[in-house]
């Protein structure tokens, strides 16, 4: 199974991290068999996160998508009642105050819950929705990344399972094996895994474009270590989350960019337009 990890440059968040698709298939299906009341699932995308959750639950189960509004969600609690829960890649609803209320009424660990909305009274009386509801709806938060931006959030992170889904390139490989068609395509990913950090499931549909338009494709190969780098450097001074340089150091040797030398060099090159 996967093993806790706390990120030091965010205190408040503590994850499992999951290496492969049988462990992330236990924890969902123990959500399913109704053991956890929260799971708040991170990952990049093109990992078949959602696709994943969607195999184990009910058909009937209330997926939540897009651009929802906090008010929105509510009247789908409320009609969906005791069903499933699914809010996916509705990254802003965190940031949002009404939503993050919202949630934390929603995912109480108490069986039996309380869920209100007490403005735009009208509005939802022209939809026959009450004010307030109980439900026992239990609930699956699926997102690309997950800051604890107040204390709200951290409250909502109390009550639940932090899931941060990070497959090994060989597990995806072997998940696309099981439904991509292009032998040759496949052959030449699974001869160059090693070169892959991360892999998405979406580059060997970019790789099968490229190939039906007489394209280049196997140059989607990884750029070499030092443009890597570079291009992480960049990537966390302009990510809001990291408010100092040296909570970036630390995510940058987290996530296997080098020592704290490395990420000044680069940094450095950055300033001097060296791209």
């Amino acid at each position: 199974m996967g093993h806790r990890m706390k990120r030091k440059h965010d205190p408040a968040v503590c994850a499992v991290v999951l290496r492969t698709y049988a462990d992330l298939a236990k924890y969902v299906q123990a959500f399913a068999a109704g053991h956890i009341n929260l799971l708040i699932l991170v990952g990049p995308p093109g990992l078949a996160k959602s696709r994943t959750v969607r195999e184990h639950l009910p058909e009937d189960s209330c997926w939540i998508e897009g651009n929802a509004t906090a008010f929105g969600i509510y009247q789908a609690l409320y009609r969906h009642r005791n069903e499933f829960i699914v809010i996916d890649d509705v990254d802003s609803l965190y940031a949002d105050k009404h939503g993050v209320r919202l949630l934390k009424c929603l995912c109480q660990t108490e069986r039996e819950k309380s869920v209100g909305w007490h403005s735009a009274s009208r509005q939802l009386e022209r939809a026959g929705i009450p004010r307030e509801f109980k439900t026992a709806s239990r609930v699956v938060i699926i997102c690309n990344d997950w800051k604890t931006l107040n204390r709200n959030v951290a409250a909502l992170q109390d009550r639940g399972h932090v899931l941060e889904f990070s497959p090994t390139p060989r597990e995806v490989h072997n998940l696309a094996s099981t439904w991509f068609s292009d032998t040759e395509v496949l052959d030449w990913f699974e001869t160059n895994l090693h070169c892959f950090e991360h892999l998405s499931l979406r580059l060997y549909l970019r790789a099968a474009e490229l190939k039906a338009a007489g394209l280049d494709w196997k140059g989607l190969a990884p750029v070499e270590p030092d443009n890597k780098r570079r291009r992480l450097v960049a990537e966390l001074k302009s990510d809001p989350a990291f408010d100092r340089e040296e909570d970036r150091v630390q995510r940058f040797q987290e996530l296997g960019g080098g020592c704290r030398a490395t990420y000044f060099n680069h940094a450095k090159a950055l300033r001097a337009g060296q791209l």
